[in-house]
């Protein structure tokens, strides 16, 4: 499986659980870090953790671990490192504060209709 489609995994799982507001974004050339961010928004602590297990069984499910966590939900934000597919998890709040959309928005967006 390719690292598009280990995003493609991670943003359907983030949606079976329903997350909202999910975006694919391609940052591969110009990161050096990752290939694919994945961006969710959760309503509370309680979804942020649901979805966060979803994105973990999922990945696993197709052979890939997560290689570290960082975050928790009661902060609003979980980032979930796959190397080359970066998944983010936050609360609308964090996510209209760090706007991580503008930061990347030179970079294509690859479209949920694939999943």
């Amino acid at each position: 499986m390719d690292t598009r489609e280990l995003a493609l995994t991670a943003a359907k799982a983030l949606d079976d659980k329903q997350g909202t507001d999910i975006v694919i974004i391609d940052i591969g050339e110009k990161s050096s870090f990752a290939d694919y961010l994945v961006l969710a928004s959760g309503s509370n602590a309680r979804l942020i953790a649901a979805l966060t297990d979803e994105v973990e069984d999922k990945m696993a499910e197709e052979g890939v671990l997560v290689k570290s966590i960082e975050g928790t939900k009661e902060s609003g934000w979980i980032l979930m490192d796959y190397g080359d597919v970066i998944v983010n998890i936050l609360t609308t709040e964090m996510r209209e504060r760090y706007n991580i959309e503008k930061v990347w928005a030179d970079c294509e967006t690859v479209s949920l209709e694939e999943m």
